[in-house]
């Protein structure tokens, strides 16, 4: 089953700026969804690291319908199908298995598998894939890395993931191959638990100045 990723790409471009959140406590799902899309936010990724992920993607869905919802840290076809169960509308993996490539692409929903060299790349190209996830970003040399990786790959799209945050993300977009950025710094522990739903928002919308205006 092929997947037409210009859709998915022209929201990236729009809202290049996708939250990575880890969610314990399914209550916080709906009021952070209002937030992150009132602040602009057009896609979010919920990792599998939590028991309450699943049920999370749900509810974040079911609280903002127009909120592209998708599921991170897929490590298994079993995960990729237990996300898509669950309502998922897109997938992330950390890195990438000839067994786990074949079920993302087969899934029909737009994939970024991870990767972290110039052989990944290619082996994810040669598969079909026409967006990856550069991760862990900052920690395998960062935007001069990506930028000399992807040279030769004119072609390829990327999500740099990974040590982004506002004050390196605009050494990522700048660079054309670069679609969005993940992160996790938009939602950190203290404003989920303080239920500080403004400031998720606020956030949300400072980075998205950022992205959009430099």
């Amino acid at each position: 089953m092929t997947c037409d990723m210009k859709p998915t790409l022209e929201a990236l471009n729009a809202a290049p700026v996708v939250p990575v959140l880890t969610v314990s406590n399914v209550e916080h799902a709906a009021p952070l969804a209002q937030a992150l899309y009132k602040g602009g936010i057009k896609f979010v990724e919920v990792t599998l690291r939590t028991d309450s992920a699943l049920e999370v993607i749900g509810e974040m869905k079911a609280a903002q319908p127009e909120l592209v919802v998708g599921a991170g840290t897929i490590l298994t076809p079993s995960d990729l199908e237990a996300t898509l169960k669950a309502g998922s509308e897109f997938s992330v993996s950390p890195g990438c298995t000839p067994n786990l490539a074949k079920a993302l692409l087969d899934s029909g929903v737009p994939s970024f598998p991870g990767i972290a060299t110039a052989s990944e790349a290619l082996q994810r190209m040669e598969e079909g894939f026409e967006v990856v996830k550069f991760f862990p970003a900052e920690k395998i040399g960062g935007a001069s890395a990506l930028k000399a990786l992807v040279a030769p790959l004119q072609n390829l799209r990327v999500m740099p993931t990974g040590g982004v945050s506002p004050s390196n993300m605009m050494t990522y977009l700048s660079i054309p191959n670069v679609v969005a950025v993940g992160g996790g710094w938009l939602v950190n522990d203290a404003a989920l638990n303080d239920g500080d739903w403004a400031g998720i928002e606020a956030t949300a919308k400072e980075a998205l100045n950022i992205a959009k205006n430099n």
